[in-house]
């Protein structure tokens, strides 16, 4: 398996991220990262954001987060705010809920938190222990009202997304959603949109994934639904298949400086998509992925040049 640090040491990539740091700053301190409305309030978001699972919760584990508390601390410097957890990635939430309230950033953040006590192999969600998993987020994060919470994977709407609504209702959270990652649920995925008054939606969205485009961001435009985009880099599916490789010189029209901000600029060009989370343990990753979110994004001419090329790549 080649990772990121293996795709960043073996490609010419390597001495960008020494330089990356003071060249984002500057654009960020002048140009500002690129933001999208969420679609219901006008409520505008980074185009960037942070996700907490993969590495970031191996780290959240371990006796040292230090790390951790750095890359939020990257994001929140340079202009971002979306930070996406949930309760089953492990220490994610309680470590990272701990880290901004030392930080004294808890209101800076926009939190995106989900709901899931499904037992495992079952298909009913117990209301009590929803509740009970929904509060242990308030307290971990420490925020009231909290911004975001999704059912998780489409888990038993019924139970766990009635509890959204009342919850929201009782002005306890912002906004309500749900999650899936995957394809072989999207037609489900799609009828909560049409059937039910969310506000968001998380989904897999990728160069090399891209069925969520025809298939769920129509249904979400019509429907006012804004898009959280997860795994943008096909976990290390994309890594693998870059590896080795220069960007390509036409990369450089809507300035993409390494293969993170391809892979990202790529997600973020639809319309329909609010914020691309990825996840990473790495403060310089971070940075480097919220380079993303300066500049341009590709029209759809290079999203479609993008595409080709990574389509042309033998695959992972």
């Amino acid at each position: 398996m080649i990772s990121r640090r293996d795709c960043l040491k073996y490609s010419a990539l390597a001495g960008l991220a020494s330089v990356l740091p003071a060249g984002l700053l500057h654009a960020a301190q002048h140009e500002g990262l690129i933001t999208r409305a969420i679609p219901k309030t006008g409520e505008k978001l980074p185009i960037v954001g942070l996700g907490s699972s993969a590495s970031f919760r191996k780290i959240a584990a371990s006796d040292d987060t230090s790390q951790l508390s750095n890359v939020i601390k990257t994001l929140l410097d340079n202009g971002g705010t979306v930070f996406d957890t949930a309760p089953s990635y492990g220490e994610s939430e309680r470590v990272a809920g701990e880290i901004v309230q030392n930080l004294g950033a808890t209101e800076n953040i926009f939190w995106a938190t989900k709901v899931n006590v499904l037992p495992r192999g079952g298909s009913t969600a117990d209301a009590d222990a929803a509740r009970a998993q929904i509060e242990r987020s308030f307290d971990y994060i420490g925020k009231d009202p909290i911004d975001l919470i999704q059912v998780h994977n489409l888990r038993d709407i019924p139970t766990q997304m009635g509890i959204l609504k009342e919850l929201k209702e009782e002005g306890r959270v912002r906004y309500i959603g749900t999650t899936y990652t995957g394809q072989s649920r999207f037609p489900d995925l799609a009828d909560v949109m049409r059937n039910e008054p969310i506000d968001f939606i998380g989904v897999n969205y990728a160069v090399d994934d891209r069925n969520a485009a025809d298939q769920i961001f129509p249904v979400a435009e019509e429907h006012g639904v804004a898009v959280l985009v997860y795994v943008p880099f096909g976990r290390s599916r994309l890594w693998q298949r870059v590896a080795g490789r220069d960007l390509p010189e036409w990369a450089a029209e809507i300035g993409v400086e390494s293969w993170g901000q391809f892979f990202i600029k790529f997600a973020a060009a639809h319309p329909a998509v609010t914020c691309v989370t990825p996840a990473t343990s790495k403060p310089h990753h971070m940075l480097d992925n919220l380079g993303a979110a300066v500049g341009e994004l590709p029209d759809a001419a290079m999203q479609q040049r993008m595409a080709s090329y990574i389509d042309g790549l033998p695959s992972a």
